[in-house]
């Protein structure tokens, strides 16, 4: 038997995945699709001491990568595979992830469908087992009493949202009126949409690490979201914003990257405590619970009659954000600032080395 490779699909958070694993002296290999492969076949493949892409798998698509086939090529290198939420998006079939495909996959792979909030066991009532803070939330429009955020299925693409901001049936009616009439969702998704109190504060993501090895949390950084185009509108004057929407611009509260932020060590208790409730609840619920990296995507509130961290999201896998190692935080407990890329090669390596690999992998 080959000595491990690590695994992973061309998409999201990839390159940390690679870039840590070379670090820890593993191969590594990358399912791409044809046409949006040259990231990893060509910029960053592995030359010498540059790179960290060893080998590229192609696919016609990723969804593929559960087929008998390329499940055939992956045990024969011994891969362990590190799921993502592109892994998650392009499968769109838990079922499938969890039983039909038989690669070793570092991390409990049964938590993945928690993120989908139309599960009927959803991060929501992990949330609520754990006894961690989330956003109110309303069942229809006419319970609306304060601003809040509704989250529907965009149309064409089922795995992204649409959001928009309303604060009554009244304004509820006319944004939705509004995203419908610009194609953006339709009604299937605005019917199953979900509506939840849009809570004022900085927006934090802690992406913490349980190591199953040491029976160890750690908080191995923090980041938070750069977002198209809302923040293009936020730059500019309020006249001009007005301008703006009246003109057609829809706000979009999508994803365009992520930045480094630290956070006051004031609140690094509050945060570990919500952490590990989370990894009890997990536990209990969904065994073995967490292994590995997670992120309860955060917002730090003014109070009163103090800050207080509430969880809007949660992220049961590697998190989308390769800029995390820029804080400091993995650095005061291991000397040196580590990715989370990094992390999983590391635990990886000591399970193998104490022969506990099933210990991470489900």
């Amino acid at each position: 038997m080959p000595k491990p490779s690590i695994a992973v699909i061309g998409s999201h958070s990839a390159l940390d995945v690679c870039r840590g694993a070379k670090d820890e002296g593993f191969k590594t290999l990358v399912i791409v699709e044809k046409g949006r492969d040259k990231t990893y076949a060509q910029y960053f493949k592995s030359q010498g001491e540059l790179g960290c892409v060893d080998e590229v798998l192609y696919v016609d698509k990723f969804k593929d990568v559960i087929s008998p086939k390329v499940q055939k090529i992956l045990k024969s290198k011994n891969a362990i595979f590190i799921p993502h939420r592109s892994f998650e998006v392009y499968v769109n079939d838990y079922d499938a992830i969890e039983k039909d495909f038989n690669v070793p996959m570092f991390g409990n792979r049964k938590l993945l469908r928690i993120e989908e909030r139309t599960e009927k066991f959803n991060q929501y009532n992990l949330l609520e087992k754990a006894d961690i803070r989330y956003p109110k939330q309303f069942k229809t429009p006419d319970e609306i009493d304060r601003l809040v955020i509704v989250k529907a299925q965009e149309k064409d693409r089922r795995f992204e949202r649409g959001f928009f901001l309303c604060y009554d049936r009244i304004s509820y009616n006319r944004w939705s009126s509004f995203m419908l009439k610009q194609g953006k969702i339709d009604k299937r998704g605005l019917e199953s949409a979900i509506i939840e109190e849009f809570v004022i504060g900085v927006q934090v993501n802690f992406n913490f690490f349980f190591s199953s090895i040491n029976n160890r949390l750690e908080l191995i950084g923090t980041d938070t979201r750069r977002q198209t185009n809302i923040e293009g509108l936020r730059n500019l004057l309020a006249e001009y914003q007005i301008e703006a929407l009246q003109a057609g611009t829809r706000p979009s509260f999508e994803e365009a990257g992520h930045m480094a932020v630290t956070t006051l060590e004031s609140l690094l208790e509050p945060a570990f405590e919500i952490g590990e409730k989370f990894v009890k609840a997990a536990r209990e619920i969904i065994p073995p619970g967490i292994i590995g990296p997670f992120s309860l995507q955060s917002i730090i509130t003014a109070g009163p009659p103090k800050k207080e961290i509430v969880v809007f999201d949660v992220s049961p896998r590697m998190p989308g954000s390769p800029g995390i190692f820029a804080t400091p935080y993995s650095g005061y407990l291991f000397g040196k600032s580590i990715s989370v890329g990094k992390r999983v090669a590391m635990e990886i390596k000591e399970a193998l080395f104490k022969n506990q690999i099933k210990k991470v992998t489900t």
